[in-house]
Order: C-alpha cells, then sequence, then structure tokens
C-alpha cells in the first residue's frame, strides 16, 4: 500500500520508471473534488460521538446487571446480545426507509443511531465481563457510608474499571470508523459520507482507478487508528485480559 502510494504514475507512463513522491498523497488532501478531508471529518465526528454515547450507557448498563439484583438480570444481557444476531444487510432497507420518512437520511444522526445500537453489545459484554473482577465489598461499604449508586459508579467502579472502557470505547470507535454498509446505504454525499465510502468512490478524470490516490487515502486513514492503538494499548490488553481472567 505504501510503496504505490508514493508512486508517481506520471512518471511511470512517460519514461517507464517508477519515480517515488508524495504527489498522491498531495492530491488527496488538497483536491477539492476528492472532499478527502470532509470524509475524515465525517468518520471522526459520528465515531467520537458513537464511541462517548455507547461507552457511557453500556457502562451504566453493565454495572447494573454485574453488580446488582433485580427480576430478569440475567435475561437483559442476552436480549442485547441477540440485537447483534441480526446481519446489517437484513435491517438496512428498514433503517432507509425509516429514516427517509424521518428526513434523517444523508445526515449524521442517520448513522450514528445504528452505529450506536449495532456496537453496544460488545461493549456491553466486556465492561460486564471487567465490571464483575471488582469486588463487591467495595459497593456495600461505600453504600453504608451514605453514598448512592451513581456516585458508587462514578467514583469507585469507574476509575476501577479504566482499562475496560477504555477498549471497548476503542473499539467501538474502529467499528464505527470502518464500517461501510450502513454508511453507503443511508448517506448520499460528501457531506454525511464517512471515510471508507469515500475512498470507494475515487475514480479518475475518464473513470480509472486512481489507484496512487486510492492507496494514498488508505494509507491517511489508518492513521488515527494506529495512534489510537499505540496511545490506548496497555489499556485494551488490561481490559480485554482482566474481563477474560476469572478468580
Amino acid at each position: 500500500m505504501i510503496w504505490i502510494s508514493l508512486a508517481d504514475r506520471a512518471d511511470f507512463l512517460v519514461t517507464g520508471k517508477v519515480e517515488y513522491s508524495f504527489n498522491n498523497y498531495y492530491q488527496v488532501l488538497t483536491a477539492q473534488s476528492l472532499h478527502f478531508l470532509d470524509y475524515l471529518k465525517n468518520s471522526l465526528f459520528i465515531s467520537t460521538v458513537t464511541a462517548i454515547v455507547v461507552t457511557l450507557f453500556s457502562s451504566m448498563a453493565a454495572y447494573a446487571v454485574s453488580r446488582m439484583r433485580f427480576p430478569g438480570r440475567s435475561v437483559v444481557p442476552l436480549l442485547i446480545l441477540a440485537m447483534s444476531m441480526f446481519p446489517q444487510i437484513s435491517i438496512v432497507g428498514y433503517l432507509f426507509e425509516m429514516f427517509s420518512k424521518m428526513g434523517l437520511i444523508n445526515s449524521h444522526m442517520a448513522l450514528i443511531l445504528p452505529y450506536i445500537a449495532w456496537t453496544i453489545p460488545i461493549a456491553l459484554w466486556i465492561n460486564m465481563s471487567y465490571f464483575s473482577q471488582i469486588p463487591l465489598d467495595l459497593d456495600k461499604a461505600a453504600l453504608v457510608d451514605g453514598a448512592g449508586r451513581m456516585k458508587v459508579l462514578y467514583k469507585i467502579i469507574f476509575p476501577l474499571a479504566l482499562p475496560g472502557i477504555f477498549s471497548s470505547a476503542l473499539l467501538v470507535f474502529i467499528a464505527c470508523f470502518n464500517e461501510f454498509l450502513f454508511a453507503i446505504m443511508l448517506t448520499i454525499d460528501y457531506t454525511a459520507q464517512t471515510l471508507p465510502v469515500g475512498i470507494a468512490l475515487f475514480q479518475g478524470l475518464h473513470g480509472e482507478i486512481p489507484w496512487g490516490n486510492l492507496m494514498a487515502a488508505s494509507a491517511i486513514a489508518s492513521v488515527p487508528l494506529v495512534i489510537l492503538t499505540l496511545i490506548f494499548q496497555r489499556y485494551i490488553v488490561a481490559g480485554l485480559m482482566g474481563g477474560a481472567v476469572k478468580g
């Protein structure tokens, strides 16, 4: 990918030799017709909002299911998990019809809403696994001292569960950033389309595929994910391992 992105196709067609430069990267970042930066901003905004909302609600739900006793407690996570059993292709038509009536087609909300429903199950199960490793005695001691459930959650459980919360948030962000089917079916133009769709729509002046630009765009698109993974890899490993190890 990097090799092709640095190859200058124009020089190859003229001289038969491959010259390497950053022309493809410059074209991708500056060409108004490609709208690359618009696609990138849409992806970052939609993925970030979804990750924040999913992390907030999945964490509270995971706390309730893993640490509180109420009727139907064991059924709730199974019902939420069942939401992810339906393939995207089976529901995208219904979403398109519903969002068309609501006037949401080609908007950020047209992607944020289904992304939230799509990613909550995995975030919930990761957080449940991690929360269950925290001793219940901490909750009981705080409740005896007069703390409410929300204070216990935000002052005690959240700080201890940060690795699990970070790992679930990052997995949600990556899943939304890379998602393609909803993005191409529920959006129309660059004002709402995300990076995977934008890159797939790249084409040259005469309809040919500009492989250099395509590879350069793909390389740039991978940078945010690589940076986030490198920064938070300690939390990701701790979160996933913490939820997997029992006892």
